[in-house]
């Protein structure tokens, strides 16, 4: 068995480059490490933090997972990202030229956005050059502020059909090359308000590939590919 060490909770690029020569070569000192993933945000690499990924990267796999969420500057600005789309995008250019790999995390119905902008969303996704693509529903959390907006004005969340005709018709947008790790999440029962399915990843994931099967739908067939 080997493994890959994964920085996934917190943003784990944001410490001086020293301390994360530190940690990332820490854990690559165990025999069974054959790489690491680094979950972090696209506001909190710079060009020295990448040349050094870019060097690990030619003695060990090594993979830099940006939280995105949202291509749409408004959305991004109404959750308080703190960040925009640009930013994003500029972070993981970046980080291809050094030829990296690289994922990206995104939400599907975030306030404010429909089916339509999703699949907009999902074209400009497809444009980036990144390698691997996490998908996650819209969750509601106990004790956030998007918890409190929601109890005072509630905003639409896709139910477990809705959400599966939407993902489909996401991933025929998105390019075939692009891995995808996940497209469902499941937060803590104790600490999600809605919407609870009720289904581990592992149930929705199959009723997802039933459905696609079922219509003849595959990653990336309503891009035109020259």
């Amino acid at each position: 068995m080997k493994f890959i060490a994964y920085f996934q909770a917190y943003s784990n690029t944001y410490a001086p480059i020293e301390q994360l020569k530190r940690i990332y070569e820490k854990a690559l000192e165990e025999e069974e490490i054959v790489g690491i993933a680094i979950g972090t945000r696209p506001d909190c690499v710079n060009e020295e933090i990448l040349d050094y990924l870019a060097q690990l990267n030619k003695q060990t796999f090594v993979t830099i997972e940006y939280g995105v969420e949202s291509t749409n500057d408004e959305t991004l600005r109404f959750i308080n990202r703190g960040h925009d789309f640009a930013c994003s995008k500029r972070a993981i250019e970046m980080s291809a030229e050094r030829g990296l790999c690289v994922g990206i995390h995104v939400i599907l119905g975030l306030p404010g956005e429909d089916k339509e902008e999703c699949i907009r969303q999902a074209k400009i996704i497809s444009d980036l050059p990144i390698n691997i693509l996490k998908i996650h529903q819209m969750q509601v959390i106990k004790g956030t502020k998007l918890a409190r907006i929601y109890e005072q004005e509630p905003f639409h969340l896709y139910d477990v059909e809705e959400y599966i005709n939407l993902v489909t018709e996401y991933l025929r947008w998105i390019r075939k090359d692009i891995v995808i790790e996940r497209v469902v999440s499941q937060s803590p029962k104790e600490l999600l308000i809605a919407p609870d399915w009720g289904l581990k990843n592992y149930q929705f994931t199959n009723l997802l590939l039933n459905h696609m099967k079922e219509i003849g739908a595959q990653q990336g067939d309503k891009i035109a590919y020259q």
